[in-house]
């Protein structure tokens, strides 16, 4: 699933390529993959123009200068591309909104969506997520605060978007390795260096990634040598078996409250 390098990484893309460029067509494939019927989808997307593209957790949000927002979530699998018919995947499109001669296709949203909204509505659907993770008010005391109290596994803390917007399982993993300390170690547990040591690697990690293009594995558009390379910079995450970089052992796989971890039992400990 798509993460914070990865929505960023998109943001990036899109705001130089469709800012102000009017919307010249629509094309929904699959009526479940937005919230409106779909003529109306249509009639308030034409013509209008992208002025703004945010990024809140894993959510991507185009705003729209009529006033209208389109919140992008692209969950398990989904993805995009940005060009023509002719250099696309080819893989079925759930939605295409095109840009005079360059379409941008939305790509495996089975279980993603591509919603119409208006201002006040995306505001209240993001007013439980929790902060973002490289906002420069995201301090080491604010992050502290932030675990103070909380209970349970890191694993399951990182990835709660109610506490902290935009990581998943794989920059969960890499965070935890590059803080050496193990998925499964309780928060409450924690002591204040190695509470410190995890704020570091998580902002170690993130901006590293992001700056790979993370790690997604398809282009976004012809000749983009950045989306994905941050895919075979992964220490720990997919690696099941293979040798830790850091220290020789061998990479685990396990569960963690239903989700895969990946991590390094020789040099991850609980502090």
């Amino acid at each position: 699933m798509p993460e914070l390098p990865e929505m960023e990484n998109y943001r990036r893309l899109l705001s130089e390529l469709i800012i102000n460029a009017p919307i010249t067509n629509v094309v929904v494939n699959r009526e479940k993959s937005i919230n409106v019927p779909v003529e109306s989808f249509k009639e308030e997307l034409l013509g209008t123009r992208t002025i703004f593209v945010e990024r809140r957790g894993k959510h991507l949000i185009f705003h729209l200068n009529n006033g209208r927002r389109l919140l992008l979530h692209l969950m398990l699998g989904g993805l995009m591309y940005y060009g023509t018919e002719e250099d696309r995947p080819k893989r079925s499109t759930q939605i295409e909104i095109s840009f005079g001669d360059r379409t941008l296709y939305f790509i495996g949203l089975r279980l993603g969506h591509l919603h119409l909204h208006s201002a006040k509505e995306v505001d209240e659907l993001f007013a439980p997520l929790g902060p973002e993770p490289l906002d420069r008010r995201m301090t080491p005391e604010k992050f502290a605060g932030i675990l103070q109290g909380r209970r349970g596994s890191l694993k399951s803390l990182l990835v709660n978007q109610h506490v902290i917007a935009g990581i998943g399982n794989c920059y969960a993993d890499e965070i935890s390795y590059e803080a050496g300390l193990l998925p499964s170690v309780k928060v409450q547990d924690l002591t204040e260096a190695s509470v410190a040591r995890l704020y570091d690697a998580m902002q170690k990690v993130l901006r590293e990634a992001l700056e790979g293009g993370g790690y997604m594995d398809t282009p976004f558009m012809v000749g983009d040598q950045l989306t994905g390379g941050y895919d075979n910079q992964c220490k720990v995450y997919d690696r099941e078996g293979e040798a830790c970089y850091r220290c020789g052992g061998t990479i685990n796989k396990s569960e963690l409250n239903g989700r895969k971890v990946f991590y390094c039992p020789s040099c991850q400990h609980e502090q």
